[in-house]
């Protein structure tokens, strides 16, 4: 992989169990990696340490409270409508309101990963010790699958597939120096991608269930085209997986298709996302909310740090802060894995918090 700044430092990825011993008396390494900065936050993230099966009815809870003081909130503009300093402070109560809703989804997105008794990887660090790479936290691959339904997850392993390289020679175990600006840019691309198949597998399963299933959509009559790439300066094209329209591979003598038969019609969601207009691509790969946004940008960024940007002489972007890690292959597959999960969970929380909180712009 390229190595993208010459001034680039070389050293292992390590998944750091802290930023610091605190005074806990416990060596464990923290809830996830996002720190919480409301008081909302701050407690939801209590019960996850120590009593995580209450986290469900805490949420409920304070989204209930969130609700209640909206309302209250919109009697009061009504009634003091062309007063400024209401305005004002309903202007900061709501920003307060926007940061408690977004770290409620994060806990809850959290709190499915214990659920499925997955551990997040911590911050990213460099260190001369190899026991603390990320290649030698447990093997959490079959944990990290089980997320998801047996269609989505064949896209994700040939998503995993295209990241490390389907045609690598060497061992699993073989170390890739990759830059560690660029391994965040996988990671978030890949939480998008999470995103856009759970939302499509979603569809793909209703409408199987209730034989809506569009005919001649395996017949490769599509109107296919490439998922859109998101219009942010946080990813770049180069960092995004595409979905790869159906392949056959033949190896050591044998085919391997990757259509199947069901009754004699293939139902594979990667023959549905094929048959989707571009417009339906578009909207389903489009964050539906700031919050999931910033999440996004923030998991990301406690991972891998925050890219001090700099302009050079001759006009070019670089960062002056990047460095370069080493990773075996099995560790990337492992932290891509992750983030897909983490995808598929903040749709999923998303659509729980709009129907307790109604939340989504217009």
């Amino acid at each position: 992989m390229e190595i993208e700044s010459s001034r680039a430092r070389s050293c292992i990825a390590k998944a750091s169990s802290s930023d610091s011993d605190s005074g806990s008396g416990y060596n464990l390494p923290p809830v996830a990696p996002v720190k919480f900065e409301s008081s909302v936050g701050q407690l939801l993230e209590q019960i996850l340490q120590n009593h995580p099966h209450l986290l469900p009815a805490a949420i409920d809870q304070q989204l209930d409270n969130l609700q209640k003081e909206r309302d209250a909130q919109k009697q009061e503009l009504a009634s003091s409508s062309t007063d400024s300093l209401y305005k004002r402070i309903a202007e900061v109560k709501e920003k307060d309101r926007q940061k408690a809703s977004e770290e409620i989804i994060y806990c809850w997105i959290v709190h499915k990963f214990i659920e499925k008794e997955i551990t997040l990887i911590p911050k990213v660090e460099p260190t001369s010790d190899p026991t603390g790479r990320i290649d030698f936290w447990p093997n959490q691959e079959m944990k990290l699958e089980s997320v998801h339904s047996t269609e989505a997850l064949e896209m994700i392993q040939n998503h995993v597939d295209l990241v490390i390289g389907e045609r690598m020679v060497g061992p699993l175990e073989s170390l890739v120096e990759i830059s560690k600006i660029k391994l965040g840019k996988l990671y978030a691309a890949s939480i998008m991608y999470g995103y856009f198949l759970k939302r499509v597998d979603e569809r793909f399963q209703l409408e199987r269930s209730m034989n809506m299933l569009p005919e001649g959509f395996k017949e490769g009559k599509s109107s296919y085209a490439e998922p859109p790439i998101p219009q942010s300066p946080f990813w770049d094209p180069d960092s995004l997986i595409r979905i790869q329209p159906d392949q056959y591979y033949e190896d050591e003598g044998f085919t391997v298709s990757y259509d199947d038969d069901d009754d004699g019609k293939s139902y594979k969601l990667r023959s549905y996302v094929k048959y989707l207009d571009a417009e339906t691509l578009q909207r389903y790969a489009t964050i539906r909310s700031k919050e999931a946004i910033s999440l996004i940008e923030k998991q990301t960024q406690a991972l891998f740090g925050r890219p001090d940007i700099k302009i050079s002489e001759d006009g070019s972007l670089g960062a002056a802060n990047d460095e370069v890690v080493s990773v075996t292959f099995s560790g990337l597959a492992m932290l891509v894995l992750e983030a897909v999960a983490f995808g598929s969970f903040l749709w999923d929380a998303e659509n729980y918090m709009e129907s307790k909180y109604p939340f989504f712009k217009s």
